[in-house]
Protein backbone atom coordinates (compact mmCIF):
# COMPACT_ATOMS: atom_id res chain seq x y z
CA UNK A 1 0.00 0.00 0.00
CA UNK A 2 1.22 3.41 -1.08
CA UNK A 3 -0.07 7.24 -1.13
CA UNK A 4 1.18 10.21 -3.15
CA UNK A 5 0.90 13.12 -0.28
CA UNK A 6 1.32 16.62 -0.82
CA UNK A 7 3.33 18.51 2.06
CA UNK A 8 4.64 22.22 1.68
CA UNK A 9 3.71 22.98 -2.36
CA UNK A 10 5.65 19.30 -2.83
CA UNK A 11 4.32 15.75 -3.63
CA UNK A 12 6.02 12.38 -2.47
CA UNK A 13 5.32 8.85 -2.52
CA UNK A 14 4.97 7.43 0.19
CA UNK A 15 4.90 4.07 2.19
CA UNK A 16 4.60 3.10 5.64
CA UNK A 17 7.52 2.87 7.65
CA UNK A 18 9.41 5.49 4.93
CA UNK A 19 11.42 8.10 6.74
CA UNK A 20 11.13 10.91 4.25
CA UNK A 21 12.49 14.98 4.39
CA UNK A 22 9.61 17.92 4.00
CA UNK A 23 9.71 21.00 4.34
CA UNK A 24 9.71 22.52 8.00
CA UNK A 25 6.40 21.62 9.83
CA UNK A 26 5.45 23.56 13.21
CA UNK A 27 5.96 20.62 15.49
CA UNK A 28 8.43 19.28 17.83
CA UNK A 29 10.35 15.93 18.01
CA UNK A 30 8.66 12.80 18.92
CA UNK A 31 5.00 14.63 17.87
CA UNK A 32 2.51 13.45 15.66
CA UNK A 33 1.04 15.01 12.80
CA UNK A 34 -1.56 13.86 10.46
CA UNK A 35 -1.52 14.86 6.87
CA UNK A 36 -4.61 15.17 4.81
CA UNK A 37 -4.07 16.07 1.56
CA UNK A 38 -3.57 12.58 -0.10
CA UNK A 39 -3.68 13.11 -4.02
CA UNK A 40 -4.01 8.97 -4.23
CA UNK A 41 -3.68 5.74 -2.55
CA UNK A 42 -2.85 2.40 -4.14
CA UNK A 43 -4.11 -0.46 -2.00
CA UNK A 44 -4.36 -4.14 -3.51
CA UNK A 45 -4.16 -3.33 -6.90
CA UNK A 46 -6.92 -1.13 -6.77
CA UNK A 47 -6.21 2.81 -7.58
CA UNK A 48 -8.42 5.72 -5.63
CA UNK A 49 -7.52 9.30 -7.26
CA UNK A 50 -9.04 12.18 -5.45
CA UNK A 51 -10.09 15.42 -7.02
CA UNK A 52 -7.40 17.23 -6.17
CA UNK A 53 -8.04 15.34 -2.56
CA UNK A 54 -9.03 12.67 -1.28
CA UNK A 55 -11.64 13.38 1.64
CA UNK A 56 -11.75 10.36 4.13
CA UNK A 57 -7.78 9.85 3.33
CA UNK A 58 -5.59 10.55 6.17
CA UNK A 59 -1.51 9.94 6.60
CA UNK A 60 -0.35 9.67 9.77
CA UNK A 61 3.72 10.57 10.71
CA UNK A 62 5.96 11.06 13.54
CA UNK A 63 8.49 13.60 13.93
CA UNK A 64 11.88 12.34 13.78
CA UNK A 65 13.65 15.78 13.86
CA UNK A 66 13.86 19.20 13.02
CA UNK A 67 17.32 19.58 10.33
CA UNK A 68 18.77 21.08 7.55
CA UNK A 69 19.57 20.94 3.78
CA UNK A 70 22.85 20.92 2.31
CA UNK A 71 24.11 24.46 1.90
CA UNK A 72 23.07 25.59 -1.86
CA UNK A 73 25.68 28.58 -2.79
CA UNK A 74 23.88 31.33 -5.05
CA UNK A 75 27.30 32.65 -7.33
CA UNK A 76 26.25 35.97 -9.07
CA UNK A 77 29.64 37.60 -11.60
CA UNK A 78 29.17 41.02 -13.85
CA UNK A 79 31.80 41.38 -16.29
CA UNK A 80 34.09 44.25 -16.53
CA UNK A 81 32.42 45.98 -13.71
CA UNK A 82 34.52 44.68 -10.87
CA UNK A 83 31.13 43.37 -9.43
CA UNK A 84 30.65 39.74 -7.86
CA UNK A 85 28.41 38.45 -4.42
CA UNK A 86 28.66 34.94 -3.43
CA UNK A 87 25.25 33.87 -1.38
CA UNK A 88 24.60 30.78 0.91
CA UNK A 89 21.50 29.05 1.63
CA UNK A 90 20.07 26.05 3.62
CA UNK A 91 17.12 25.31 4.03
CA UNK A 92 15.02 24.27 6.67
CA UNK A 93 14.08 20.43 6.84
CA UNK A 94 11.18 18.46 9.02
CA UNK A 95 12.17 14.57 9.02
CA UNK A 96 9.52 12.34 9.48
CA UNK A 97 8.58 8.73 9.54
CA UNK A 98 5.31 7.43 8.24
CA UNK A 99 3.40 5.44 10.53
CA UNK A 100 0.16 4.57 9.10
CA UNK A 101 -1.73 5.37 5.78
CA UNK A 102 -5.43 5.38 6.70
CA UNK A 103 -8.56 5.38 4.04
CA UNK A 104 -12.18 5.18 4.68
Amino acid sequence: MYAIIEVGGKQYKVEEKDVIDVEKQAAKEGNEIALSRVLLISKDKKVEVGQPYLKDAKVKALVISQIKAPKVISFKYKRRKSKHWTKGHRQQLTRIKIKEIKFG
